[in-house]
């Protein structure tokens, strides 16, 4: 292991004090600065930006906190920090829209089909903020459907994860042949093979029924693209610069 960064030791910091004071004060604390679906009267405009901090149990905050630790130091010891916290929030906030995306075409195409077929104001908000519906709707629409509305309008994401996955994917590019260790794999996996295999992890699940727990797929999947298009756009212009520079 390498040494801790200054910037990185900071972010771990400022993760347990989120972590610790949620646990202290509870849901009030958690509904300020979880991220909600933009049309749930929980959301602020700063939720895209705090619940990077936050996180739901203590299993949550090591594996993040430690991932954090491992593959953000190499980036920062080699970027500095101005680039590695802009890197680092863009991932996340990348992760938030993605997220928040999908929320929106889940809500949208249920409630579409509700209010075309009729359902008024009162229905759907009573579906909306309670879960309550009259069992003749099934009639029309799935109570998977519905499920799907709820969920997605009553839905709350935490975690550092999505600017995460932006980190592991910055780490693949540069550092591809270091090798990792998966848990309970005592066998040593190259980094440009281990993280597209978590990705495509995270798109089976995230498209699929199955989930190994409340794992929130996309926003891993929006870390790591926006990891990736800034990488690219940077190993693109580092190339343009060293062009016109000859």
């Amino acid at each position: 292991m390498g040494r801790i960064t200054d910037t990185i030791k900071h972010l771990l910091i400022i993760n347990v004090i989120f972590f610790f004071a949620k646990n202290q004060f509870g849901d009030s604390l958690y509904d300020l600065f979880a991220l909600h679906y933009f049309q749930n009267p929980l959301f602020e405009v700063w939720q895209p930006f705090t619940h990077m901090f936050m996180h739901g149990n203590f299993s949550h905050i090591l594996f993040n906190m430690f991932g954090l630790y491992m593959f953000g130091s190499p980036l920062e010891s080699l970027w500095g920090k101005k680039k590695f916290i802009f890197f680092y929030l863009s991932a996340g906030f990348g992760a938030a829209a993605l997220q928040l995306f999908i929320y929106h075409f889940q809500f949208n195409s249920v409630l579409e089909e509700l209010m075309n077929l009729g359902y008024g104001q009162d229905a759907i908000d009573a579906l909306l903020n309670e879960g309550k519906y009259n069992i003749s709707i099934l009639n029309q629409v799935s109570e998977g459907q519905l499920s799907s509305i709820f969920n997605s309008y009553n839905a709350s994401m935490v975690g550092a994860s999505g600017a995460l996955y932006g980190v592991l994917v910055a780490f693949a590019m540069l550092f591809p042949n270091s090798e990792l260790y998966l848990m309970f794999i005592p066998v040593p996996i190259k980094a440009k093979y281990l993280i597209p295999f978590m990705i495509l992890g995270d798109l089976f699940f995230g498209f699929t029924s199955f989930s190994i727990g409340p794992i929130a797929h996309f926003a891993h999947l929006g870390g790591a693209i926006t990891g990736f298009i800034m990488m690219r756009y940077w190993k693109k212009q580092q190339f343009n610069n060293n062009r016109w520079d000859v």
